[in-house]
């Protein structure tokens, strides 16, 4: 499309009455297409004159979007300029042909639209009910704890590693872990205070 065209899309009120009055005869119009679609700018840039605010009138009723209206009116209007060759004055008036257009590219761009809104609505997050928050940030910090104890658990030795679980996970007193363990009560608090010391080391450096 002519350079000098593109810039004038998304006319003003002032410049569409204009061109509104200014409408050629549907005869005059059809012969306007028909040099354009030979190539003639000139024919082409009275065809936009004369059509470019009825196209952007529908798709503003389609898409209902000042700035995609816009949008689509200039695509509307490349097509013009590039598909006037095939315009035949017997297949129906040239506003006709041209509104056909722009009815057909509006609603592919609601269409788009409508699917790219479907894609994101498919894979959005779930809505999380309020009353569910605190529930959830609970159950996220447990498990932040638990992953966090895993990975501290895996530094220890097999012995420190070893009286913690016994003492945390199965509820083991001292006595019952030196028991268990058949080491002397001394050794078992040891155990278990070298393996707190070392997963505190280890947290202060991760946090």
């Amino acid at each position: 499309m002519p350079e000098r065209t593109m810039r004038r899309v998304g006319m003003g009120d002032e410049d569409a009455a204009g061109a509104a009055a200014a409408r050629p005869a549907p005869d005059r119009l059809a012969g306007l297409l028909v040099a354009a679609g030979r190539g003639d700018a000139d024919a082409f840039e009275a065809v936009y004159d004369a059509t470019a605010a009825s196209v952007h009138g529908l798709a503003l009723r389609i898409v209902r979007d000042p700035e995609m209206a816009q949008d689509v009116t200039q695509e509307v209007m490349v097509e013009v300029w590039r598909q006037a060759a095939r315009y035949r004055p017997d297949l129906g008036s040239p506003r006709t042909w041209i509104l056909t257009i722009a009815h057909r590219r509006a609603v592919d761009r609601v269409r788009a639209e409508q699917a790219h809104s479907d894609r994101l609505q498919r894979h959005a997050r779930p809505e999380i009910d309020v009353h569910d928050q605190d529930a959830l940030v609970d159950t996220m910090f447990r498990q932040w704890q638990a992953t966090r104890v895993r990975a501290g658990l895996a530094g220890l030795t097999p012995l420190q590693r070893e009286a913690l679980e016994l003492t945390y996970y199965k509820g083991y007193t001292n006595a019952q872990l030196a028991q268990a363990l058949d080491i002397p009560l001394g050794t078992a608090k040891a155990r278990i205070r070298d393996a707190i010391i070392r997963l505190r080391d280890m947290w202060e450096v991760t946090t």
